[in-house]
């Protein structure tokens, strides 16, 4: 999900070097606030929209979600304003299987861990078919298969298990039972019968915006690897932390129930001098790691790394594996964030004349700050947000999105899902970065992301490592989509 709770984090690299994550937010009165701080025992001080965030979508860009359903806190950097563009322009990408930011709990039936497979559903046949039909959201149009550019030429086999990992979840839900369930029955090893299985169990729909002189927007995230240690030692400086103990979030539903809104505030607890307890904002970046609450953090190292950019960019993806001095590994998840927006420090760089904004990106960043080495304290506490991490699960299959599954490198996107329904399959049409080659695949809404707003709008989930990081770091493509539905 993507915002407090902990999925997986998505934000891509290039959405926001010139804004920050929008997020939509329901509206709350100053009376249901009081209301939500009294029953706590605590008085209303003046909190800026710095410790709120909302749902779907977190105050600060990508990074991973929690289950629950809170904003999980960041964001992407792009070379203007969304996503950057620039990255080589060779044959597609292999597909590889890795997968998003952890954080998630896995829902029961989760696929096998060798074949990715689903156990069938003891659910009787005449119960499958009567499951409540999809709402179809108003953008959707439906229009027949041939209207997706390239359909015949993907290799669906290689979206096949992305496809069953997201059954596993999926099959749980009325209107998409019956055709999990037949999932099961198509022979993986024939191209032509899961080609004919979407075709005959899903009408395609075309994503259409509002408005009709926008452009849909593709752009890109991964997963980071880095080096760590356990201690801090040598080169190894700079800390990853989990959640501090005084951070509290404060759901204001759960007070406001008739309220229109799903806002989490955080914050934390002050006593005044005359023993009046007030619930504050809490502590930004700079406050965290030089200031005020760096006491909070004491003792909530789980790693050292070496890079206070590769750190930012962290968090900036809301989940990555380290591996240690001794060879193992670990796979860090978004935990919770601070609550502060996201303020983007490629935007910062490009306001000063530092960088150019068609040159904008994850890569021109790091090389300003590895130029620049004794500003980069001055850039990162521009971004007031700041994410905390948990060790999740080290598997083969990598972190988990907002759908509660392991994301599959080049088959999983994020979505907006007010648009597009989560886990539903989808039609994408763009072109590789910086580059013209068509990239026409079929992929998944396995995965959300504060900075992904709007019908046509997705992230792809790239994979782990370098290579992954330099093709998210250059996404910034022109796109079209068609979600697949059950057919009624």
């Amino acid at each position: 999900m993507k915002i407090n709770n902990a999925s997986a984090a998505s934000a891509s690299i290039n959405n926001h070097i010139m804004k920050a994550p929008r997020s939509p937010r329901g509206g709350l009165s100053i009376v249901g606030l009081g209301a939500a701080l009294l029953a706590l025992g605590l008085s209303a001080c003046t909190a800026p929209p710095a410790v709120r965030d909302g749902v779907p979508g977190a105050a600060n860009g990508h990074a991973a979600r929690p289950a629950d359903g809170t904003a999980s806190g960041t964001a992407s950097e792009s070379a203007s304003g969304s996503p950057s563009s620039g990255a080589s322009s060779g044959p597609a990408p292999a597909i590889s299987g890795a997968a998003n930011a952890g954080g998630a709990a896995v829902p029961s039936g989760a696929p096998n861990a060798a074949t990715g497979a689903t156990p069938p559903s003891t659910a009787r046949a005449d119960d499958l078919r009567a499951a409540a039909p999809i709402a179809i959201p108003a953008a959707l149009t439906p229009v027949p298969f041939k209207e997706l550019e390239g359909w015949a030429d993907d290799d669906i086999a290689q979206a096949w298990p992305a496809f069953l990992a997201g059954c596993t979840t999926l099959r749980n839900r009325a209107e998409w039972r019956a055709v999990c369930t037949d999932a099961l029955r198509v022979d993986a090893k024939s191209r032509w019968a899961m080609r004919k299985f979407f075709v005959e169990r899903f009408q395609p729909y075309r994503v259409r915006s509002g408005d009709p002189q926008s452009q849909g927007l593709l752009t890109g995230y991964y997963e980071p690897l880095m080096r760590a240690s356990r201690q801090r030692q040598g080169e190894f400086q700079v800390p990853i932390y989990g959640p501090p103990d005084d951070l509290i979030t404060l759901d204001l539903a759960s007070f406001v129930p008739d309220a229109q809104t799903n806002q989490r505030l955080r914050g934390r607890v002050v006593t005044s001098t005359e023993g009046k307890r007030s619930f504050v904002p809490y502590y930004s970046r700079a406050e965290l790691t030089d200031g005020a609450g760096a006491a909070s953090l004491a003792g909530k190292e789980l790693a050292w790394v070496a890079d206070p950019v590769e750190a930012f960019f962290l968090q900036v993806q809301g989940s990555g594996r380290v591996q240690f001095d001794d060879g193992s590994w670990a796979r860090l998840g978004y935990a919770d964030t601070n609550g502060h927006p996201y303020r983007s420090i490629g935007r910062w760089l490009i306001e000063r004349g530092e960088l150019k904004a068609e040159d904008a990106s994850m890569q021109s960043i790091q090389a300003w700050a590895r130029a620049h080495p004794e500003r980069v304290g001055e850039l990162l506490a521009q971004n007031p947000s700041f994410v905390f991490f948990r060790e999740t699960p080290t598997t083969d299959h990598g972190p988990l999105g907002s759908l509660g599954i392991a994301l599959t490198a080049e088959r999983s996107i994020a979505v907006d899902p007010r648009h597009i329904p989560m886990g539903a399959p989808v039609w994408m049409a763009s072109t590789l970065p910086m580059s013209s080659q068509p990239l026409r695949r079929l992929v998944f809404a396995q995965d959300t992301g504060g900075a992904i707003v709007g019908p046509v709008r997705a992230d792809l989930y790239w994979g782990s490592g370098e290579r992954a990081g330099e093709l998210a770091g250059r996404t910034k493509q022109r796109l079209d989509l068609w979600v697949l539905l059950p057919k009624r």
